[in-house]
């Protein structure tokens, strides 16, 4: 067994109320490696919960704190916890950062074995440099489209995203509404839901959450769309309430504009026994199998082609394939398997490195060292 260490963006709890996906991810991994007998610490907000041993960095998650009369200091908090993480990162086998580039520079100046898994974009070309520069870090891809712009560092694997079987039941008869479940922002383009909802004459509920970098946005492009006949509005909602929306749905629309590294939300509807009817962009051509778990689309025309076929899709097998490839005891097993690739070549690097011959304690003799051990001239 593994003494592991988890360490979690600090915006959310673990798992988050409501929307949350990088935090979700990281509750379904912790438990599931507890579960399996592993020794974790989960370094994040102090209102988190789980099973593994909590160190809180902060006593609630950023975001719940934004309402407050003083300012907040999100890097200084996430700062603060990398510090705590590699102050005690002796007490770890390996050390699972999920904050993207924010630790690089503490874990090239430390030896225990560490790895990243980026959980954002990487097509954006201002982190190429510092990419090239912090190539020697291990990191761990969400999906291969995700890692495509980056082909020269040091990917260990790519992981897809899963989730616990028993979170989400199937609801194998289908429903009666199109679901758009996820935030409302011009790349998730839930303007392209209403008119393809429009389109086949189906009703639309909406669940989705608005950040405020975004409201600008759902106020002079969307809500005016809200009015149309047939269209609901619900906004964010929690993992409690996600099976009744996704389960009684006739299918999930994800109608993106943008390379999604991932999008949960389509084994969510999976999980439910729900077909996904996305646009081909992104992750959407590995998480979806056209014409069996959904239909992959390019235009507003094919998406409700995509609909009206939608009864072809055979419910129990969008559960059958959540199960056989999105799972959290899969994708567990993946990481655990990261883990032990990075460990093996950290303790690689530690017997390789060479003691200067000059430096050898008093009576030792070279013959008592492998042979790469020793300087050479």
């Amino acid at each position: 067994m593994m003494r592991i260490a988890q360490v979690a963006p600090l915006y959310e709890s673990v798992p988050p109320r409501l929307y949350g996906g990088t935090e979700r991810v990281v509750s379904y991994l912790t438990e599931e490696l507890v579960r399996q007998g592993h020794y974790v610490t989960l370094f994040a907000s102090g209102d988190s919960i789980t099973s593994a041993r909590l160190w809180p960095i902060c006593p609630r998650a950023l975001r719940l704190q934004g309402g407050s009369a003083a300012p907040l200091a999100p890097l200084a908090h996430h700062l603060m916890m990398v510090e705590r993480v590699i102050q005690e990162a002796d007490e770890f086998d390996v050390v699972h950062f999920h904050l993207d580039y924010l630790p690089f520079s503490q874990i090239r100046r430390q030896e225990t074995a560490a790895l990243t898994t980026l959980h954002g974009r990487l097509d954006i070309p201002d982190l190429f440099p510092l990419f090239r520069e912090f190539d020697d870090m291990h990191l761990v891809s969400i999906s291969d489209a995700q890692r495509r712009p980056m082909p020269w560092v040091d990917w260990l694997a790519t992981v897809h995203h899963g989730l616990p079987e028993s979170l989400y039941p199937a609801q194998l008869q289908e429903g009666k509404y199109l679901a758009f479940l996820g935030r409302i922002s011009p790349e998730k383009r839930v303007d392209r839901a209403i008119e393809i909802a429009a389109r086949v004459g189906m009703p639309l509920r909406i669940a989705a959450k608005i950040d405020p970098a975004d409201q600008a946005y759902f106020d002079k492009e969307i809500r005016r769309l809200l009015d149309r006949p047939g269209v609901e509005f619900i906004g964010e909602i929690g993992e409690h309430e996600k099976a009744e929306f996704l389960g009684n749905a006739s299918a999930l629309l994800f109608p993106i504009d943008w390379p999604e590294p991932f999008g949960l939300v389509m084994i969510e509807a999976m999980a439910c026994g729900t077909p996904v009817i996305a646009f081909r962009q992104g992750s959407v051509p590995e998480i979806i199998e056209g014409g069996r778990t959904g239909y992959i689309v390019d235009t507003v025309e094919q998406a409700a082609e995509a609909a009206r076929n939608i009864h072809l899709i055979d419910r129990r097998l969008c559960r059958a394939r959540f199960e056989q490839r999105f799972s959290a005891r899969q994708m567990c097993k993946q990481y655990v398997r990261a883990y032990q690739g990075v460990m093996r070549g950290t303790e690689r690097a530690a017997a390789n490195r060479r003691v200067p011959f000059a430096l050898l304690p008093e009576g030792l003799v070279a013959e008592e060292l492998p042979a790469d051990a020793i300087a050479q001239d």
